[in-house]
């Protein structure tokens, strides 16, 4: 089921992970790379959308986010 950032209620996280099937500009590493699509919806109601290689990665760069938005 793919992810729908509209259903992520206010402080829930969803992911899933993917193959691209294309190679662009933004080249993760070799061909077949997974990747991490990631969404996180702050309890202000604020959407934070990710891709990364790992879910580790993911949530490093939401805690990067949240970080920014409080100060």
């Amino acid at each position: 089921m793919p992810l729908n950032p509209q259903s992520v209620k206010h402080g829930q996280e969803q992911h899933e992970y993917y193959y691209p099937h294309f190679r662009g500009k933004r080249n993760f590493n070799a061909p077949g790379t997974k990747l991490c699509q990631y969404d996180y919806r702050h309890t202000d109601g604020d959407l934070f959308s990710c891709i990364a290689e790992t879910l580790d990665q993911c949530r490093e760069k939401r805690d990067e986010w949240l970080s920014k938005k409080t100060q």
